[in-house]
């Protein structure tokens, strides 16, 4: 399964890359792949592209605030998750959003 995914922190200097590296952590060990893009004070850190998003099965957003060019995901089932979450739980965070999506196919 193909997951693409947004972190972003109110100061976008310590939760998004932590939560970006927990997610991906826990999805190589559950046998996903994923591609997260990191929103904060360096700007968007790797960027998803329109193929990452296309390619992708749903779209997870790590945040406790307003995530830039959201309009990108409009086909796309999104499931959102307050930044904590994702530090401290990503591999609980993937299994249940990867459930919640199967469940609404």
């Amino acid at each position: 399964m193909k997951i693409v995914g947004v972190t972003s922190c109110i100061a976008g200097l310590a939760h998004t890359p932590m939560a970006a590296k927990a997610l991906e952590k826990a999805a190589q060990q559950l046998g996903y792949e994923i591609k997260v893009e990191q929103q904060g004070a360096m700007g968007q850190v790797n960027k998803l592209t329109t193929e990452d998003i296309a390619e992708a099965s749903f779209v997870l957003i790590a945040s406790d605030q307003t995530v830039k060019d959201m309009e990108r995901f409009e086909d796309k089932q999104i499931v959102r998750v307050k930044i904590g979450h994702a530090v401290n739980n990503a591999e609980a965070v993937l299994t249940k959003a990867v459930q919640a999506v199967a469940a609404k196919q």
